[in-house]
């Protein structure tokens, strides 16, 4: 492991906006975001696979009033965005460190107001459906997490992942598909986004993919 991963390995530990396996807060933070993580009680918002941050810092600048976690497993790119927000002494954003897998240790039922999905793996492999962030599996996890009426924003490059993920929210019962488009950058809801992209969000619309949006809720 290099010396630069090593420092920033540290620093995560230290750092308070970062939480993860060996703090004690990490056994503790289930349904206590918004009495010992962050210091106003916020709707909180939360972003799946968030890798650096940017997204998630990008949105918490936008909304002081709310909290924002970003989540993802990967230390070095939690430290990119946990060490802007520290920076700009943003206290209304923080970043967990777990598999998404594991979720629901980290959350009450209806804790979370909104969830965001951001260019997660696509997994296009039919063996491997269980493991896209869009499948059944994991949208049974999320409902409860969520409150009632509490929106679920999804965005791919990818039109397989868009196409599955969008057939099978219409199908269910339990979801209300609210708006949805097959090219986000040439729509209105852009500017409703302020221009905050993820690293993969710039490096495919560059490359002229057309960005696909989905928002939703649980009934």
């Amino acid at each position: 492991m290099s010396r630069k991963k090593l420092q920033r390995f540290k620093e995560n530990e230290e750092n308070w906006n970062v939480v993860q396996e060996g703090k004690e807060i990490f056994e503790q933070i289930k349904g206590k975001w918004n009495t010992i993580q962050f210091k106003q009680a916020q709707p909180l918002t939360v972003e799946l696979a968030c890798g650096r941050g940017e997204f998630t810092v990008g949105l918490a600048r936008q909304y002081p009033n709310r909290n924002f976690v970003g989540v993802d497993i990967k230390g070095a790119r939690i430290w990119k965005g946990s060490t802007i927000a520290l920076a700009e002494g943003m206290e209304n954003v923080s970043f967990l460190r777990t598999q998404i897998q594991q979720l629901e240790k980290f959350f009450d039922q209806e804790e979370i107001s909104e969830l965001w999905i951001t260019f997660p793996d696509p997994f296009p492999r039919d063996g491997d459906e269980k493991r896209r962030l869009t499948s059944p599996k994991f949208l049974d996890m999320y409902k409860p997490m969520l409150q009632r009426d509490g929106i679920v924003h999804f965005k791919t490059d990818n039109t397989g992942l868009f196409d599955y993920t969008l057939d099978l929210v219409q199908t269910r019962e339990d979801i209300e598909v609210l708006l949805y488009t097959h090219d986000f950058n040439a729509s209105p809801l852009k500017d409703e986004h302020h221009g905050i992209q993820t690293k993969y969000e710039k490096i495919f619309s560059e490359k002229g993919e057309k960005i696909k949006y989905l928002q939703f809720r649980f009934l």
